[in-house]
């Protein structure tokens, strides 16, 4: 299945910079005032579980499939690096 986001992302307190991966559509898109489907199709997989947090977000596929998205400082995307990711990443 689709997802859909909104929301916007807010500077962080510790150096006012904002997050642009937040919402998952891609660079640039910072702020969605209403529920747009995200570009990714998760691989044509069906989301069972979303947890989202101030920076980052992780999606549970159907077949158990990890998928995330935003800051990833600390391998908190869990992809091995620090990269951030602007769009859903498995």
């Amino acid at each position: 299945g689709r997802l859909s986001t909104c929301g916007r992302s807010v500077p962080y307190a510790t150096d006012e910079t904002s997050c642009p991966s937040l919402l998952g559509h891609g660079e640039g898109v910072m702020h969605l005032n209403v529920p747009t489907l995200m570009p990714s199709t998760l691989g044509g997989e069906r989301a069972v579980s979303v947890s989202g947090k101030s920076s980052h977000s992780l999606v549970l596929a159907a077949d158990g499939s990890v998928w995330s998205w935003g800051h990833g400082a600390y391998g908190r995307l869990g992809h091995g690096d620090d990269e951030e990711q602007l769009l859903p990443k498995k």
